[in-house]
């Protein structure tokens, strides 16, 4: 198996951190990561050439060993760290695949699964490097765990979620966004309750927020706006908690014989908005004349 692929191989984050830990600590052979990462032969070559495209790793002897190089620690000290946006700089710096998939969104657009993959290869045309579904799993999972890029749950589509707070005319935008899914329902706004993860989903996507902004500004403005909104909870097989795309989440975990280790979730079923102890997924707008003050968030 060559180091030279146009396409960047399957390798989720998880395992690109756990081998480069694992040669920070010596040189390590094939037969050494199966070992010690208790994985098949071919996906220990993969992640292992796949790591040494992006520097993290160097070949040492000619008996097929690696270790870890000076970008490599500086990798695993980010992830050590849980700095997830210096571990996601470093990304971009070194992979030419996510450093592209990173630039489609500099302008702030929103753009398709389709509409991404068709740019990435228009824009990979005169390059050595090639873009296929699985290129844009991989590289747009790596985004998504790392917080540089959101995706949309129910729709797919992609964006930069840079902003950590949101605008006053936060209320307005909420507002638009739940007409918009009531035109689609065919139901009156005052009749229904709309889903919070769905209503999050979507405002995220049009403000460029993450999504714990946006719940900590949907908490501040049930808390101003007592009788005009409501939050509700829901039975717990309601469909509000249904996602047709899984959120990529990753956290540091304590590793087996003192290996750094990730845990990386791609959970369907959305949270609702947490106050006080107890989960709200439904939103009730009773008066469209909502205050709205977040200067302390």
């Amino acid at each position: 198996m060559s180091d030279e692929r146009p396409t960047v191989r399957p390798v989720n984050l998880g395992r690109l951190v756990e081998l480069t830990h694992l040669c920070r600590n010596g040189a390590q052979s094939t037969d050494d990561v199966i070992d010690a990462l208790d994985v098949s032969k071919r996906r220990a070559r993969e992640t292992i050439l796949e790591s040494t495209r992006i520097s993290f790793l160097e070949e040492v002897s000619d008996e097929g060993e690696y270790t870890t190089t000076t970008i490599g620690e500086r990798f695993v000290d980010a992830v050590e760290e849980t700095d997830w946006a210096k571990v996601s700089s470093i990304l971009e710096a070194r992979s030419p695949h996510y450093g592209e998939f990173l630039s489609l969104f500099e302008d702030g657009d929103i753009i398709e699964s389709d509409e991404a993959l068709e740019l990435l290869k228009d824009r990979s045309e005169f390059t050595p490097y090639e873009y296929n579904e699985t290129s844009l799993d991989v590289v747009g999972g790596w985004a998504q765990r790392l917080g540089a890029i959101q995706r949309n749950a129910f729709d797919g589509t992609f964006y930069a979620a840079d902003k950590s707070d949101v605008p006053p005319n936060f209320p307005y935008v909420l507002l638009s966004i739940a007409d918009e899914l009531e035109e689609s329902a065919g139901v009156n706004l005052k009749k229904r309750y709309l889903s919070i993860p769905e209503l999050r989903e979507h405002t995220c996507e049009r403000l460029g927020c993450d999504r714990d902004t946006f719940d900590d500004a949907l908490r501040t403005l049930a808390e101003q706006n007592i009788g005009r909104i409501e939050l509700s909870g829901a039975p717990i097989d309601t469909g509000a908690k249904d996602a047709r795309y899984g959120l990529k989440t990753i956290e540091l975990v304590d590793g087996e014989d003192g290996l750094v280790s990730t845990d990386q979730s791609s959970e369907q079923v959305m949270r609702g908005v947490e106050q006080l102890g107890k989960q709200y997924y439904y939103l009730a707008v009773y008066d469209r004349d909502l205050q709205f003050n977040n200067d302390d968030n």
